[in-house]
């Protein structure tokens, strides 16, 4: 029977009504007669749906949610039913595949009717538990063979499996070098070159703790420019992130390597490229307490960062990419700078490295003399 959009407002509102008193099979009929090819109006399927539920009939729910889905595929109170419909069956993974949908669908503004939100944040929680429930069942079964001895790779594959941790990749902000690996931190028993460094650490931590009796020697890391933009960074001419630099843009500063020789020395041990006007970079990096480098992308991804820590304090650390480290005194730190890192003092004394750049062990020589003449005629250009 065919109705026409008077009969059918009607009939959506005498279907409500029924629900609201809990009448779920008055309302299922209604919208029942509704949703018929030969009603001639567009099927009200969530109603259906919800009337389906009141009565407590799963297979008619999740058929009037698929229905709906077919024809609003980001429909949100949809996906968040079909997720329950799913969780009610048993099948926890789809369950979190829609409820995960209906979160990536959700607008940002909080623009949710307040019956909606609680849903969603009930939905968070479901995926939560999931989630865990996820990761006991793998340990459970890697526990019977070898996976939980496969070292720490497969640990951070399996947390990133288990959404413990997410993917961070190079994303350089000025120069990508195509086909190196995505290795975060570099362990430092990779780079024969280290040990004769960390050996010179405590003749390095000398000299600048005599440098740092003047404070004229550093000056803020971020530092304004007028023949660019300045950078929208918190830090900008704020020396609570401050810098003494050795070499910069490729030269000797004499004041301070003159000041520090036995760091220089000890520098020219590593592989650091030489490219004019612009590299050796080697620099004493200060970090006062309460000062947090927010999360950022290095510039080319063809060298790493080196960090010889010097001075640190407890509450310090590095995050790189899905990765946290504590610098240790004498300890080198390495790694790729091209991935997103971030940096905080939240100690009570100031932390200072020695930080420096070298080449990334996967490029050969003939690729660094590329990569030396191309950055070369950058700066000539």
């Amino acid at each position: 029977m065919a109705f026409d959009a008077g009969q059918a407002d009607a009939m959506i509102r005498e279907g409500v009504a029924a629900m609201q008193r809990r009448d779920a099979a008055t309302a299922r009929r209604l919208f029942e007669a509704l949703v018929d090819p030969k009603a001639g109006v567009a099927p009200p399927w969530l109603l259906l749906a919800q009337a389906c539920r009141l009565g407590g009939d799963d297979a008619a729910e999740e058929s009037a949610i698929d229905r709906l889905l077919a024809d609003q595929p980001n429909s949100l109170r949809g996906l968040v039913m079909k997720g329950d419909c799913r969780a009610r069956a048993g099948d926890d993974r789809a369950a979190s595949a829609f409820y995960t949908r209906a979160l990536q669908t959700a607008p940002r503004d909080g623009s949710v009717p307040p019956a909606l939100a609680a849903d969603l944040r009930r939905v968070e929680q479901a995926i939560e538990a999931n989630r865990q429930s996820f990761q006991a069942h793998m340990e459970a079964k890697l526990a019977q063979v070898q996976g939980m001895r496969a070292g720490r790779r497969f640990a951070e594959a399996m947390d990133i499996l288990s959404g413990r941790r997410q993917v961070y990749l190079q994303q350089p902000n000025s120069f990508y070098f195509p086909g190196l690996p995505q290795i975060q931190f570099y362990e430092r028993e990779q780079f024969p070159w280290v040990a004769e460094l960390e050996a010179a650490a405590p003749a390095i931590r000398e000299e600048l703790i005599a440098l740092m009796g003047d404070e004229d020697s550093f000056a803020p890391y971020i530092r304004a420019r007028t023949d660019r933009p300045n950078p929208p960074n918190v830090l900008l001419e704020d020396p609570s992130w401050g810098a003494a630099y050795i070499w910069k843009e490729g030269a000797l500063v004499p004041e301070i390597a003159e000041r520090c020789p036995r760091t220089v020395a000890a520098l020219r041990a590593a592989p650091m490229p030489d490219i004019r006007s612009r590299s050796p970079m080697a620099l004493f990096s200060r970090l006062h307490p309460g000062t947090h480098i927010q999360p950022h992308n290095g510039m080319i991804n063809t060298r790493l960062i080196c960090h010889l820590p010097l001075i640190v304090p407890p509450g310090c650390g590095l995050r790189v990419g899905n990765e946290t480290r504590e610098w240790e005194e004498g300890r080198m730190l390495i790694f790729d700078d091209s991935i997103e890192h971030e940096a905080w003092n939240r100690g009570d004394e100031t932390r200072v490295v020695l930080l420096f750049e070298i080449w990334r062990p996967e490029i050969d020589a003939a690729e660094r003399e590329a990569l030396t003449a191309l950055f070369e005629s950058i700066v000539d250009y």
